[in-house]
């Protein structure tokens, strides 16, 4: 069955007209489960070349795989490391055939522990902030890469193999999806650090667990598996580890079959409530973006360019 038959609406329907009804019907399971080839490495933007990260994309599955690459701490972050993830999702987010975007950490098992990432790194956190000289001042650069996930019009994807701690845990969480390894952990670290994140990294953790539970999360500092996280609420899916970039593979492959603007349209809703009037401004950019697609909305460009009284009416 070839790609297209498979999004299609109608793949998995029984002709049967007393078909029992079944949630297989979504067609969800036919869906390729084949690792993406990401066949266009991105090493640099422009002049800079990233050094802390790697970023490439997929030419057949319209997607984009932005990974951490500091195995040696754990792939903990430095202000350069947020900086380069904020040009990579900035990339993306413009690129538009890039319907996904993947958030992960190259693992090399081997060599070093298997880490999503650990937060922030300890040796370059000074007073106010992180500063590892590239920072005018020390400052937490990681919120405004927050900020970017929330407002990044594309479903973003954490994939979680390893530890997720602390920052890297509030990372997953921004997210939109997190599907993970059974060999990942989530935890926060914060306060056993002298640290806290008081906005997404508290505000996300009691919309997606309950209050009681993001209050053990962070009074507590525990650590949970991928499955007591799941049951949490924290994580979408859990699979094996040699299974978990075919099922991302699945999942990636059903959203990029769908709507975009649709997509976008549903992130913006999804997180209006949560931020305020800065998230009903992000959706209400949206509805002005299909609004102006419409002939009512060329009729009052239109009509200033040709200095006359637009009709409205007529367009409607």
């Amino acid at each position: 069955m070839s790609n297209s038959d498979v999004n299609s609406m109608a793949a998995a329907r029984n002709p049967s007209r007393t078909a029992p009804p079944t949630p297989r019907r979504d067609g969800f399971h036919l869906i390729s489960n084949v690792p993406i080839d990401w066949d266009k490495p991105v090493p640099r933007l422009g002049t800079y070349a990233f050094r802390d990260i790697t970023y490439s994309k997929s030419s057949v599955d319209a997607a984009a795989r932005i990974a951490f690459d500091r195995a040696q701490v754990l792939h903990a972050f430095t202000p350069t490391t947020i900086r380069e993830i904020q040009m990579a999702l900035e990339d993306a987010t413009d690129d538009p055939y890039v319907g996904v975007v993947i958030l992960t950490s190259n693992i090399d098992a081997e060599q070093y522990t298997p880490a999503f990432c650990a937060g922030g790194d300890q040796t370059v956190r000074g007073d106010g902030g992180y500063q590892d000289g590239t920072e005018i001042a020390p400052k937490l650069r990681v919120l405004d890469l927050q900020i970017q996930m929330r407002r990044c019009p594309k479903p973003i994807v954490a994939q979680v193999r390893g530890y997720a701690i602390g920052g890297g845990h509030i990372l997953h969480m921004v997210s939109d999806l997190t599907l993970a390894s059974t060999n990942a952990v989530f935890g926060q670290t914060g306060p056993r650090m002298g640290s806290f994140d008081a906005g997404y990294g508290c505000t996300t953790a009691a919309a997606l667990m309950g209050q009681k539970r993001a209050r053990e999360l962070w009074f507590l500092c525990k650590f949970y598996s991928a499955h007591e996280a799941q049951a949490m609420g924290m994580v979408n899916a859990v699979y094996k580890d040699d299974e978990l970039d075919g099922e991302t593979a699945r999942w990636v492959r059903r959203m990029i079959s769908n709507s975009p603007t649709a997509l976008a349209g549903c992130k913006a809703a999804l997180n209006a409530a949560q931020d305020g009037a800065a998230g009903i401004s992000q959706m209400g950019g949206e509805i002005t973006r299909l609004f102006y697609l419409s002939d009512e909305s060329r009729e009052g460009r239109d009509a200033f360019l040709e200095k006359r009284a637009p009709n409205f009416r007529s367009k409607l």
